[in-house]
């Protein structure tokens, strides 16, 4: 007997992918209601507060490849390819004249190539601080930078930027933030990156449409709007009509609320300790500090069943902020961190994933 179920009782697929499980990863999990980061068997907090870029990079490729690698193995593989990636600047940035820093971090990206015998992982990710670089100091009229291969990821990247080395402070501040943010679930980027390394592609191409990803206001291109508002607020007494005309017109604070999280993002507060310890005195923290009081405050009593809290971004402005990276560069920066995230997330795809192929609900007209 064939039973006939009513059109209400079918279930309607999920629009928008949320809650639909695309992979089965070791790498890192999201727990949005307990407001919880893991990244490879560790807490966000504990692995920003112990560990390094290059250690927990190498925790990530381990458990991607299932070849273990260790810390010092990661750094020395990260100062060899920084070292390659300015040899072939010219050839990498030949595409980015007259784009702006995003764009033309797009471009070097796109450029980039495997190497015989090398690890196209390392390549990548030892690339991405010399690229930017180089884009942030030729807008400036300045030449690039040669790096440092025996500094750690953290420290080049800022000397490079900079022009001038940095204080073990700063150094250990930006080292916090690669770490806190070099893996998130599967996020838009993250998510975009192993889609094209389903098909095989190759890390270059999974790893630049990741970055392309990224640039959208609402994943990567979100901190330097949280500066933008600080600047607009300007003081103390400005901090409560300013806040509450906002809210009154309907407008998104940026820095507050996020996709996954229903209660507080965990790599706020870290950002947050990040920036204390570089002891800014008078500038910077205090302010900011603040207005997120006033603005969680004002939030929840808006919506008192779901409070929107402080997410990554509003300390990720302050701190890039404070060591002063260019607002420009704050998507790179942001990728050259994740990257080692994209590179693991592409290779665990290719060695036990397939290819990733999601089908659509047609809502258009049918044929008579």
């Amino acid at each position: 007997m064939t039973i006939h179920l009513p059109k209400t009782a079918a279930a309607k697929p999920a629009i928008g992918l949320d809650g639909v499980q695309a992979a089965e990863t070791v790498l890192s999990h999201v727990d949005g209601e307990r407001g919880e980061l893991i990244i490879a068997g560790e807490r966000v907090g504990h692995l920003a507060a112990t560990s390094s870029f290059e250690g927990v990079t190498a925790r990530l490729w381990s458990a991607a490849t299932g070849t273990q690698l260790s810390e010092a193995e990661v750094r020395a593989a990260l100062g060899e390819a920084r070292t390659r990636a300015f040899a072939r600047l010219p050839v990498i940035l030949a595409a980015s004249d007259g784009l702006s820093i995003v764009d033309g971090f797009r471009a070097g990206v796109a450029g980039l190539r495997a190497e015989n015998g090398l690890s196209h992982d390392a390549t990548i990710v030892g690339a991405l601080p010399v690229i930017v670089g180089a884009l942030v100091r030729r807008a400036k009229g300045e030449a690039s930078l040669a790096p440092e291969p025996t500094a750690s990821h953290a420290a080049d990247t800022l000397r490079m930027l900079l022009g001038k080395r940095p204080t073990p402070r700063e150094a250990k501040a930006l080292d916090a933030y690669f770490v806190t943010v070099c893996d998130h679930g599967m996020n838009a980027s993250t998510f975009t990156t192993r889609v094209v390394a389903s098909t095989h592609a190759d890390l270059f191409a999974a790893v630049t449409a990741g970055y392309c990803a990224l640039t959208g206001p609402l994943h990567g291109g979100a901190p330097e709007p949280v500066l933008e508002m600080l600047d607009a607020i300007g003081t103390r007494e400005r901090i409560k009509p300013w806040v509450d005309s906002a809210l009154a017109r309907r407008e998104r604070l940026m820095g507050f609320g996020h996709r996954v999280y229903r209660v507080r993002d965990p790599r706020a507060d870290v950002l947050k300790d990040a920036i204390e310890r570089l002891e800014l005195g008078a500038e910077g923290l205090p302010f900011a500090g603040e207005v997120e009081a006033y603005i969680r405050t004002a939030l929840k009593q808006k919506n008192p069943d779901r409070p929107l809290d402080t997410n990554v971004e509003f300390f990720t402005a302050i701190l890039l902020d404070a060591l002063k990276i260019p607002r420009q560069a704050f998507t790179p920066i942001f990728a050259t961190a994740r990257a080692a995230g994209w590179t693991a997330h592409a290779r665990e795809q290719q060695r036990l994933g397939r290819l990733i192929r999601p089908s659509s609900l047609y809502v258009g007209a049918m044929p008579a």
